[in-house]
């Protein structure tokens, strides 16, 4: 009875991380889709806010060796005329350009940033 148990389980956590890989792709693969149909505006915006978010991974290797990395996903903040606003993935060097209170033309196509232009 508990090695049917033991199976069951095992086969229930692999059935459900391989559901959330495959639920994590279908995502990510309708978010490019939607993107690249999606119309590449230019539009007048204000900077209002910056942030990041470091991630930490431990790897572990063999005879006990195991080493830390980090990365970091770099956003911002676009506020339009019309008060919305729209959070934005950037790369790292475009982040250090940017800073809160610039004006100017941001260039996207739905949720992906093309750039900005100060003005």
């Amino acid at each position: 009875m508990g090695f049917g148990m033991f199976q069951f389980m095992f086969f229930a956590v692999f059935a459900l991380v391989i559901g959330v890989f495959v639920v994590g792709a279908v995502r990510g693969i309708g978010e490019w889709n939607k993107n690249n149909h999606s119309p590449r505006l230019t539009v007048e915006a204000t900077v209002v806010a910056k942030r990041t978010n470091v991630s930490r991974h431990h790897h572990s290797g063999t005879n006990h060796m195991s080493h830390t990395s980090t990365s970091t996903t770099y956003y911002a903040t676009f506020q339009f005329a019309s008060g919305d606003r729209m959070e934005l993935h950037v790369s790292g060097p475009e982040y250090g350009m940017l800073v809160e209170g610039d004006r100017g033309d941001l260039s996207f196509q739905g949720t992906r940033y093309l750039g900005f232009v100060r003005k």
